[in-house]
């Protein structure tokens, strides 16, 4: 997946400035899928200029215009095309893993520790989620229908806060007892 096909899935449901996509983008895909504010401007420009995309200017009294980015034709059948194909499974790069596999090499009170910053991190996470999730639970049954499978994406990733949890859980009483 690009970070192009992650602004068309957003642009797919509603059209938005760069910082309505920076926004929604943090808060609906960023648990999954990161992208900085450079990233996401510089995007949308090569999608325009590919034809992807379209704005109109919203003129705003003592501010700066506003460009409101819309999906063209050619980018809804681009999207469709890029959703009909398979996926392969994504590999991970966690430094921490690296570090817990050569933690022979270090005091153990070290690895508890990043251990135990990076349980901030995922409970904060987990935190929001849960909160989203709850928030959803209070929509109407035909709301709840049309964000059936964005549901899905969170609870994917409430499962996976859950069990990296439970995993560090287990880290945590090995170490505990290596001393």
């Amino acid at each position: 997946m690009s970070l192009k096909h992650a602004i068309m899935v957003l642009l797919e449901t509603e059209a938005g400035s760069g910082y309505d996509l920076l926004k929604r983008f943090k808060q609906r895909l960023g648990f999954f899928w990161q992208a900085s504010h450079q990233q996401i401007y510089q995007q949308l420009k090569v999608m325009h200029q590919a034809g992807l995309i379209d704005y109109s200017v919203d003129n705003q009294q003592g501010k700066p215009d506003r460009k409101i980015y819309v999906m063209t034709e050619a980018g809804h059948k681009e999207l469709i095309s890029w959703l009909n194909q398979a996926c392969k499974p994504q590999k991970i790069n966690d430094s921490l893993l690296v570090k817990l596999y050569g933690g022979h090499l270090l005091d153990t009170a070290v690895l508890l520790e990043e251990i135990q910053a990076h349980r901030e991190q995922h409970n904060k996470a987990l935190s929001i989620m849960l909160e989203i999730e709850q928030q959803y639970q209070t929509l109407s049954d035909l709301e709840r229908s049309k964000l059936a499978l964005p549901f899905l994406t969170l609870r994917r990733g409430i499962l996976g806060e859950k069990a990296w949890l439970a995993w560090a859980d287990e880290v945590e009483i090995f170490l505990m007892t290596q001393n």
